[in-house]
């Protein structure tokens, strides 16, 4: 495998896989990054490659598997033996590593999802997804030449719809799961989608700081609750 798995390290202590949303760029994940690596080697994985030098590439159409198996390659190259890693991801990148989970639980130790919109899975999930993905039209729409000149773009034009689509599977046991969403998100799609996917799961659920993006807009006392949720192993219900 000759694949480039590109991503970031810093601080020292047990591996925590950071997995972005959106199209996978880590844009202003820095203020999290540097509060987590007082506890964690904080590994920042940028599935797409968009900000180290790929941004503007061709970008073929995405699935989960596609990140879940790149961060399980990127895993092995960064645990050092018999250790397990801690993984975090939002958005899109939560369901990257609900994916993860499901296919290869072995070297994790606690994973959190935090909003991951895969609304599919609700009752009402073809409804839910539809108004979702209106949501999204003329936002940006840029034209199929410059699609993959912004993460944005990218992600309308390669991400959205096939991670929406996506039904996660149950994971095996012996892995702590927490399903989180936003304070700020109570009575919204994605809090709703967080709540129904921990009773499916088997997972708890987790009110984190913020909204949608808690990660950037609270990053002090986001990485202080999952430093807490991940350590402690109490998982507690909002």
């Amino acid at each position: 495998m000759t694949e480039s798995l590109h991503h970031d390290v810093t601080g020292s202590g047990p591996v925590l896989l950071i997995v972005p949303g959106g199209a996978g760029h880590p844009m202003g994940f820095g203020p999290l990054a540097e509060r987590l690596a007082r506890r964690f080697t904080v590994v920042t994985y940028d599935p797409l490659g968009l900000a180290h030098g790929r941004l503007g590439l061709p970008v073929p159409d995405q699935r989960p598997a596609d990140w879940s198996e790149g961060a399980h390659r990127l895993l092995r190259a960064v645990l050092p033996p018999g250790e397990r890693a801690y993984v975090f991801g939002t958005s899109s990148g939560g369901i990257a590593v609900l994916d993860l989970l499901a296919r290869h639980p072995g070297r994790l130790a606690g994973v959190v999802a935090h909003e991951p919109p895969c609304v599919t899975v609700l009752p009402d999930g073809a409804e839910r997804r539809a108004e979702l993905l209106a949501q999204f039209d003329g936002t940006e729409g840029p034209p199929a030449e410059g699609e993959s000149a912004t993460p944005m773009g990218v992600f309308l034009a390669h991400v959205l719809r096939p991670f929406t689509d996506h039904v996660p599977s149950a994971p095996a046991a012996g892995v702590r799961l927490a399903l989180a969403a936003g304070a700020d998100s109570r009575g919204q799609l994605l809090y709703r989608t967080a709540e129904f996917l921990a009773d499916r799961l088997g997972g708890s659920f987790v009110e984190f700081p913020g909204g949608h993006l808690g990660t950037l807009d609270h990053p002090e006392e986001f990485a202080g609750l999952l430093t807490e949720t991940f350590l402690s192993g109490a998982h507690t219900s909002a």
